[in-house]
């Protein structure tokens, strides 16, 4: 019985990682395909034409920078909003800490389209109600600058919850022995606390980051006359969309894998570190006991 489980077990995960890489491989074998569709069937031939019209395509070309660009900005700004955001609501206790939890929480739970509006409406009235020097209204342009906005408003939670939960294993003792011994606030929170939430901060990063290079709805609604690759491949869709949109993103997958992999390889290099030191400052303990 125990074996047939087991072997269910696997059948499983294996149906499960077709179920997850079938749709990639699909999709990345179109990039190569001599055919005007984005399919792998028929298949007409093997060809590397679509990555060179991917590039002479200077409209995709703009919107993919343009998207790094927002994802960066964003990944920026909700590591800094999402961590505060954490450090306070574990700071606090009562009614005030279910408070501040709950409305950070919700913006997770707002629809997109709700906040790419609502982003829209706010800063057209706050753009209407503020007047510059000469006695005119600021003027709203709408623009990638909006778009920023309008992501960091929940992807920030993300990250707070990320962030949020490292803090629960932080041994709060360490910041009062530090005080205790003269360290300032800034440098408790410089060499004690940050060092440890490190890599619940780059994980937040990389989630903040791959939220915004796929979202369409706030964008949308906030992005002005830029493009972005989801409102371009929206556009392409409605027009007619080509293997050059299978080309960029078999480069991002390859991009996405060699970097996992480079993560995978310096994580493994210093945990072999870590041991040996480990390894040593037990040989030096026996040496010294005996």
């Amino acid at each position: 019985m125990h074996k047939f489980r087991q072997t269910l077990a696997h059948l499983y995960m294996v149906l499960f990682l077709i179920f997850l890489l079938a749709p990639l491989v699909v999709m990345s074998g179109a990039a190569f395909n001599d055919s005007k569709l984005p399919s792998i069937v028929p298949w007409r031939g093997f060809t590397t034409m679509w990555f060179s019209e991917m590039i002479a395509d200077q409209r995709m070309m703009l919107a993919f920078v343009n998207t790094l660009w927002v994802a960066v900005a964003v990944a920026v700004l909700a590591v800094i909003v999402g961590t505060a955001s954490a450090i306070l609501v574990n700071s606090i206790s009562g009614r005030a800490r279910t408070v501040l939890y709950g409305m950070m929480i919700s913006t997770i739970l707002i629809p997109g389209v709700v906040i790419g509006i609502s982003t829209m409406i706010m800063w057209t009235k706050l753009g209407g109600a503020i007047f510059g020097p000469d006695g005119k209204p600021w003027p709203f342009i709408p623009g990638l600058h909006l778009s920023v906005l309008g992501q960091v408003s929940y992807i920030a939670a993300m990250v707070m919850l990320l962030v949020l939960a490292r803090l629960q294993s932080f041994d709060a003792g360490l910041e009062e022995a530090a005080l205790d011994l003269g360290a300032s606030h800034a440098q408790v929170m410089r060499r004690i606390l940050l060092p440890h939430l490190y890599p619940a901060i780059g994980a937040g990063a990389a989630v903040a980051f791959f939220q915004s290079i796929e979202n369409f709805n706030v964008t949308q609604f906030t992005r002005g006359g830029a493009d972005t690759l989801t409102v371009y491949v929206f556009s392409k869709v409605r027009s007619g969309i080509t293997p050059t949109i299978n080309a960029l993103a078999f480069l991002l997958i390859c991009v996405t894998l060699l970097l996992a992999l480079a993560y995978e390889i310096n994580r493994r290099r210093r945990a072999r570190i870590e041991a040996a030191r480990q390894a040593e400052a037990r040989r030096a303990e026996d040496a010294a006991l005996s």
